[in-house]
């Protein structure tokens, strides 16, 4: 189904783009290398469960949770409204 100006599959395209581009983002802040036994951002021991789920954990739950809320995502809005695109 074609919308307007856009031709067919525009939309699937731009919606698959965006996940392309989110797990992208994902996998990148992935930590990668080693594990620790202690965080590196409060020296606190890291649990054992979570070391096992995830092997590349650096920080303990507390201190992720905190880097977690400080990230801003950023990106291309690919879905945009009609009257942005017409201007």
């Amino acid at each position: 189904m074609a919308g307007g100006w856009t031709r067919d599959g525009a939309v699937q395209e731009q919606i698959d783009d965006s996940v392309t581009d989110a797990v992208l983002a994902a996998r990148a802040a992935l930590a990668a290398g080693g594990g620790s036994e202690y965080c590196e951002v409060c020296g606190e021991a890291i649990p054992e469960a979570r070391r096992r789920a995830l092997p590349g954990a650096r920080t303990c739950v507390s201190c992720q949770a905190e880097r977690d809320g400080r990230r801003v995502s950023a990106g291309i809005n690919r879905r945009g409204s009609k009257d942005s695109q017409l201007r």
